[in-house]
């Protein structure tokens, strides 16, 4: 079972994409809207095998996420893939400097989410 942890600000987005990987079978998703609720979850115990992490979003934004979910013992290596709708590749090769294992660019393709969650990992191992 791959459990993935999916944050976005949006309702819509949150909500396509619970769908979209709740398509395969093998998938456990937990959203979460803001930075602030997935480290929540992190803190209290639960461990995705990836993170899906908006980078826009209010407050929180996806890199301050990422800096301090690397923090947590548990979570220091985590994988994380970062999803944002800036495709230009000087921001893409920024965000993978983070040490985002990859970048999906939204909008994403519901149909194949999962596939392209599961190729980053196997090739990020």
């Amino acid at each position: 079972m791959l459990k993935i942890l999916h944050v976005d600000d949006e309702p819509d987005i949150r909500e396509v994409a619970a769908m979209s990987l709740g398509i395969d079978p093998n998938c456990e998703v937990r959203s979460a809207a803001s930075g602030a609720e997935a480290l929540g979850l992190l803190e209290g115990g639960w461990q995705p095998d990836v993170v899906l992490l908006d980078v826009m979003m209010p407050e929180l934004d996806g890199p301050g996420t990422l800096e301090r979910m690397r923090r947590l013992p548990s979570h220091s290596d985590t994988p994380v893939i970062f999803m944002t709708a800036r495709a230009q590749a000087q921001e893409q090769s920024r965000f993978l400097g983070l040490g985002a294992i990859a970048v999906i660019v939204k909008p994403f393709d519901p149909m194949t989410l999962a596939s392209q969650v599961r190729d980053h990992l196997s090739g990020a191992r």
